[in-house]
């Protein structure tokens, strides 16, 4: 489509690496370097990504994501009430919210189930490009399925913990989970796998493990006591991360892009 629109400049905005997730189309590394070639602004969603794509295009800017911090913050308002489904689930929760598919580390979620039977682990998300019948299985890990944005923050306050349980893998390696920031905004605990960016740019707030037992036993740790200065270090990330001000200073790059056409 690139110069068949009458458009005055071209901005590509890069989310992920598409390239590496299951069934990405062929060819879609060539295109992506014609894109990267004709942009006139690139922007990142992962600092990973940044350093990748800047090589291609010298106007790549790093933009991670934003949150609606009001909206998840109802997760510690007292008037909030927490959705039945969840309410009478043996405590701690677990918790994950965000799409079901090939980044996550299934066997770390049997793990996660099986070796604490007391906790109840909660996912919460649409089931994608993953066969349903091959999740795994445990009398305290509950698929939910998809739910309505609005219900989130409802959900957030059902948990104990908010769990990142990502694979280590071609498909995590450049992803930056719009869900850390949502998680901080809740005011609870994260766990989350060693997600290069995760750990670039929320390492102070999010307590990250490179194994299975790491996980595990940040779990462990994050249930018997948790950090409060971590959670209060999030919730300042969070309120300062909004939307609006990441909209802002895309916007005066693309202005710029503009101007110098």
């Amino acid at each position: 489509f690139a110069g068949q629109l009458g458009e005055v400049a071209n901005v590509y905005d890069c989310m992920d690496e598409l390239a590496q997730f299951k069934g990405a189309p062929p060819g879609i590394r060539d295109r992506e370097a014609q894109l990267l070639d004709i942009a006139d602004v690139v922007f990142t969603g992962g600092r990973s990504l940044w350093e990748t794509k800047r090589q291609r295009n010298p106007n790549c800017h790093f933009y991670g994501c934003g949150v609606d911090f009001a909206h998840f913050s109802k997760a510690r308002a007292r008037h909030t009430e927490v959705p039945a489904d969840v309410a009478e689930l043996p405590r701690p929760v677990l918790g994950y919210f965000g799409v079901v598919d090939e980044r996550m580390d299934y066997a770390l979620m049997q793990r996660l189930a099986e070796e604490n039977l007391a906790w109840s682990i909660v996912i919460i998300g649409p089931v994608t490009k993953v066969d349903e019948k091959t999740l795994p299985r445990a009398r305290n890990l509950h698929w939910l399925g998809g739910r309505d944005y609005a219900m989130l923050p409802a959900y957030g306050k059902a948990f104990d913990i908010c769990l990142m349980p990502f694979a280590l893998n071609e498909a995590t390696q450049f992803i930056n989970p719009t869900k850390a920031l949502e998680y901080m905004a809740t005011g609870r605990p994260i766990v989350s796998s060693a997600v290069p960016d995760v750990v670039k740019n929320f390492g102070d707030v999010v307590a990250v493990a490179d194994d299975h037992e790491g996980f595990l036993a940040l779990c462990r740790q994050a249930v018997e006591r948790a950090d409060p200065a971590a959670i209060e270090r999030g919730l300042e990330m969070a309120a300062v991360n909004s939307w609006e001000s990441i909209l802002e200073m895309m916007e005066g790059h693309i202005a710029d892009a503009l101007a110098h056409k």
